[in-house]
C-alpha cells in the first residue's frame, strides 16, 4: 500500500474512555483464528502464562500466585498467535522476492508473510537470498569471526525473547572469543533504569512484587502506558483500587486503560462499568516528570519542617542512607514557577497529590519508557528514589520502584551476563567455572554498535532476535552502517526489515518460537526466563516446530561455538555438544556463576518457579557506601522555540516492539493509518495547521541539523498543549545517533523537538 493509499483510508473517531470488556476478547479471538486453526489457538492460549506452559513473549508482567485459566491479554493473545501463525515462508518466497524489493515492504506486510522455514543466505553481489544448509551457514559465520583483526570487531545483539539458557550461552561464546560487544534492547529501554538504581540502591531491578502492589495506598504510574504495553497490569492496579489503594496517573497523553479497566475475565468487566483506576490525571509535558517529583520532594521536606518529627522517616533515613544533606539543600533551591513551566501542570494539582502523599503509609512508583527515552531520564529515576527515600517507601511491603519492563525476559537476559559492562564479580565466577580468563574491557553498547558499524571498527553483526535496523535510532545512518559489515546474520522466527539491511555476505537463521516443542538429543527441553518482578520460571512450547529445519537457539549457538572456538590456543574445550543436548547441564553451569541461582534445575520445576533475592527489600544496599544514596539532581526544562512541538514516539495498540499486526490503534480511535501525528487542536490553530492536513515532521536539533519524517496526517488529539505524538519505527528516523540520555546511552525518543511542514 502507498502512503497516500494509507492516509486515505485513516479514519479517526474520539479516543476511548475505557480498556478491555467483551471487545478485547473479541479482536483477540479474532486476530488468533485469522493466524491459525481453532486447535492451535485453544493448544497455545490455554497454555500461555500457565505453570507447565508457555510464557508469553509480549511483556515481562508476572503472573499471579493464581491464575486464571486464560491467564493472557488481548495483545499478549495476538503476539502468540502471531507466533503460531500457520503462513510459511519458503524458498520460493526468496527466489520470487529479491532483497530490494523486501526493503521497500512495510514492516507489517513483512511479518505477515509467516514462519521462516530454512536456513537462507545472500551471498556477495547476489540479489536474492538462497537456501544454505545449518552447517556451511554456520561455517560461513564461524570462519569470519575467526578471520577477524580483532574480536571486539564482532557484536552480539540480543532482544529481549531469548530465554535464560541460551543467554547465558551467548554471553559465553562471545566472551570466550575475547569480547564484552553484548549490546541488548535494554540499551533503548530500561538502560536508564538500570543506571539510577545501582547509583542509588545498589542494584539495577525493582524491588516489589505483585503482592505490594495490591496492597500499596498510593500507585504512581510514570511515562506509561500499560493499557497497550503491558495490559495484564490493569488487572493487578484493579486489586489494587479495590483493596482501597489510589492511582496517580502521569503521562502526556490520556491513555484509556488507566482512566476504566472492565476486566475480561470477570462479570463486572464484561456487563458492567468496570473499575475507574486513575483517582488523578496529571497531563505532564514531556520531560517535566523530574520537575514535578522535585517540587514534591521540596513539599515534604517544608511539610517536615512545619511538624518535625511527623513526615519523614528520620530513623530510616539516618540508618540506611547517606546523601541527604546535600539533597535536602538542593531540592530547597526548587521554585514554583520553574516547577510550574517544566510540566505545564497547575500548583493546585500539585498540592493535591501532596496531600495524597501525606495520607498514604505504603507508595510505589512504576515507570516506563516516558522516563527513561529523555536525557536527564538517569536523573528524573534518581529523583524518584529520593521521594520514596523520604518516608521510608523502600524495602518494605507495598512500597519501593517498579520500573515496568515491556519484553518478556529482557531482565533475565541482563542476569544472564548479556551486558556490554559486566560485574568484575561475574567475570570472575565466569573464569573460575570454565577455566578461561574474560575479557575485563568494557564492550559497545546499541549505540556505539552503529557508530562502529559505520565508522567500520566493527564487520559482523550476530543478531539474536529483534528487528535491530527498526529498533535503533537515526534510521538511514543505522542502515548505512549494517549495510558496510562484511557479514550480518540473524537467528529469527519471522521475517522483518533487518533481514532486508544486509551485509555483504548476509544469513537469516530460523529458529523455534517460544510455543513450539523443543526436542534434543537429551528429550523435550524447557527454557527459562524472568519477569519484571525477578520471578524465574519455565516455558515450554506445545506446537510442532513450523518446519523440521528449525534449530533451537541453544542449538545454533553451541554449533556456532564449537565451530568457532575449537582448538582455538590456550581456550579450554568447552562442552557446547553437551550443553546443546541437555539444557539441564546449562542452568548447572547458570547455578554456580549467576548469585541467587543456587539449585536452579530443582527450584525452576517447582510451580511457578522462585523469585530472585533482593537485597533492597532487606535493606542491603550494594552501593560503596552500603546505603541507600539521596541525590540532588538537576533539569533543564525541554523547551521548544516558537512554531515548534515536542514530539514523543510511542507504540500503537494493535502493535508489538517493532511490528504492527494491524494499522489501527482502537483506544486512541485511530484506524487505518499509521502515518499520523497527535497534536492539541490549540496548537494547530496557532501553528494555523488544520486537522487532516499532511505534512512532513522536520526534526531540529541543537547542532542545527535537521531530519525529516515524511508524509504524516495531523489528528487533533488531546495531547498536553505543546507536544505533538506519533509511532514508532516510522519517527525513528528523527532521532539522532547522537541524542542520548546522560549516564545511560539511551536514544532521546521522548523528547524531539519537531516543526510541521506542508508535505
Amino acid at each position: 500500500m502507498s502512503t497516500n493509499e494509507e492516509q486515505d483510508r485513516l479514519k479517526v473517531s474520539p479516543p476511548k474512555t475505557w480498556a478491555a470488556g467483551l471487545p478485547g476478547v473479541a479482536h483477540a479471538l479474532e486476530y488468533a483464528l485469522g493466524q491459525t486453526s481453532v486447535r492451535r489457538t485453544a493448544l497455545t492460549l490455554l497454555s500461555t502464562n500457565q505453570p507447565a506452559g508457555l510464557d508469553c513473549p509480549g511483556c515481562a508482567w508476572p503472573e499471579p500466585e493464581r491464575r486464571h485459566r486464560n491467564e493472557y491479554c488481548e495483545n499478549g493473545a495476538k503476539h502468540v498467535s502471531d507466533e503460531a501463525t500457520s503462513a510459511r515462508v519458503t524458498r520460493d518466497f526468496f527466489r520470487e522476492h529479491p532483497v530490494e524489493e523486501l526493503a521497500g515492504r512495510t514492516d507489517r506486510w513483512l511479518n505477515q508473510q509467516g514462519r521462516l522455514t530454512e536456513p537462507m543466505v545472500k551471498r556477495p553481489g547476489a540479489t536474492h537470498y538462497e537456501p544454505i544448509g545449518w552447517d556451511e551457514a554456520l561455517g560461513l559465520i564461524a570462519a569470519e569471526l575467526r578471520a577477524l583483526d580483532d574480536p571486539d570487531e564482532a557484536l552480539f545483539y540480543t532482544s529481549g525473547r531469548l530465554g535464560n539458557e541460551a543467554a547465558f550461552l551467548l554471553q559465553l561464546f562471545a566472551r570466550a572469543l575475547g569480547t564484552n560487544n553484548l549490546p541488548d534492547c535494554s540499551n533503548m529501554c530500561h538502560e536508564s533504569s538500570g543506571v539510577a538504581l545501582n547509583q542509588t540502591l545498589g542494584i539495577g531491578k525493582g524491588s516489589v512484587s505483585l503482592d505490594d502492589l495490591h496492597q500499596a495506598d498510593l500507585v504512581f504510574v510514570v511515562g506509561q502506558n500499560p493499557g497497550t504495553n503491558h495490559p495484564r497490569m490493569l488487572s493487578a492496579l484493579e486489586v489494587t483500587k479495590r483493596n482501597g489503594g489510589q492511582v496517580i496517573a502521569v503521562n502526556p497523553l490520556p491513555e484509556a486503560g488507566l482512566m476504566r479497566f472492565k476486566h475480561p475475565q470477570k462479570l463486572r468487566g464484561l456487563v458492567g462499568r468496570g473499575t475507574e483506576l486513575a483517582d488523578v490525571f496529571l497531563q505532564i509535558r514531556p520531560g517535566g516528570d523530574l520537575a514535578l517529583f522535585q517540587m514534591l520532594n521540596l513539599l515534604l521536606l517544608q511539610a517536615e519542617d512545619e511538624a518535625p518529627g511527623t513526615i519523614l522517616d528520620r530513623a530510616f533515613i539516618d540508618e540506611h542512607t547517606t546523601g541527604f544533606d546535600a539533597f535536602a539543600a538542593h531540592a530547597r533551591t526548587v521554585t514554583w514557577p520553574r516547577v510550574l513551566e517544566a510540566t505545564g501542570l497547575t500548583r493546585e494539582q500539585i498540592e493535591d497529590v501532596h496531600a495524597r502523599v501525606l495520607a498514604s503509609e505504603k507508595i510505589i512508583v512504576c515507570w516506563a519508557m516516558g522516563l527513561t527515552q529523555h536525557k536527564h531520564g538517569v536523573p528524573t529515576i534518581r529523583e524518584i528514589v529520593d521521594f520514596l527515600l523520604l518516608r521510608g517507601n523502600v524495602g518494605r511491603p507495598g512500597a519501593g520502584v517498579c520500573p515496568v519492563r515491556g519484553h518478556s525476559n529482557v531482565q533475565g537476559d541482563r542476569t544472564m551476563g548479556i551486558w556490554e559492562r559486566p560485574p568484575r564479580a561475574f567475570l570472575d565466577a565466569l573464569e573460575k567455572e570454565f577455566g578461561f580468563t574474560p575479557p575485563a574491557e568494557h564492550g559497545l553498547d546499541t549505540v556505539e554498535a552503529i557508530r562502529a558499524m559505520r565508522d567500520g571498527r566493527a564487520k559482523v553483526f550476530l543478531g539474536v532476535g529483534g528487528n535491530f535496523v527498526r529498533a535503533t535510532p537515526d534510521s538511514d545512518v543505522t542502515e548505512r552502517a549494517m549495510r558496510s559489515c562484511r557479514l550480518t546474520a540473524h537467528i529469527s522466527t519471522k521475517l522483518n526489515r533487518s533481514h532486508a539491511v544486509c551485509g555483504e555476505t548476509a544469513l537469516i537463521l530460523p529458529t523455534l518460537g517460544r510455543s513450539d516443542r523443543d526436542v534434543q538429543a537429551g528429550g523435550e527441553q524447557f527454557v527459562t526466563v524472568e519477569d519484571s518482578m525477578s520471578q524465574v520460571h519455565a516455558s515450554r512450547g506445545r506446537l510442532a516446530p513450523a518446519s523440521p529445519d528449525l534449530l533451537s537457539e541453544v542449538a545454533i549457538i553451541s554449533r556456532l561455538a564449537r565451530l568457532t572456538l575449537g582448538g582455538r590456543p590456550g581456550l579450554p574445550e568447552l562442552p557446547w555438544a553437551e550443553f546443546e543436548a541437555d539444557y539441564d547441564t546449562i542452568r548447572d553451569r547458570i547455578s554456580r556463576v549467576v548469585p541467587g541461582f543456587a539449585d536452579f534445575n530443582a527450584r525452576v520445576r517447582e510451580p511457578g518457579g522462585f523469585t530472585l533475592p533482593n537485597p533492597v527489600n532487606r535493606r542491603v544496599f550494594a552501593t560503596a557506601s552500603g546505603k541507600a544514596v539521596f541525590t540532588a539532581n538537576d533539569f533543564t526544562s525541554l523547551t521548544a522555540p516558537p512554531g515548534h512541538l515536542i514530539l514523543q514516539t510511542l507504540r500503537s495498540h494493535d502493535q508489538w516492539n517493532t511490528i504492527p499486526y494491524t494499522d489501527d490503534d482502537r483506544y486512541r480511535g485511530i484506524r487505518g493509518s499509521r502515518r499520523i501525528v497527535m497534536v492539541n487542536p490549540a496548537d494547530l490553530a496557532e501553528l494555523g495547521v488544520a486537522d487532516g492536513d499532511r505534512v512532513d515532521l522536520v526534526g531540529v536539533w541543537t547542532d542545527g541539523s535537521e531530519r525529516r519524517a515524511r508524509s504524516f496526517t495531523v489528528v487533533a488529539y488531546p495531547t498536553v498543549p505543546g507536544s505533538a505524538a506519533a509511532y514508532y519505527p516510522e519517527t525513528n528516523v528523527l532521532v539522532p545517533l547522537d541524542s542520548v540520555a546522560d549516564f545511560s546511552n539511551t536514544p532521546t525518543s521522548k523528547a524531539i523537538v519537531v516543526r510541521l511542514e506542508p508535505a
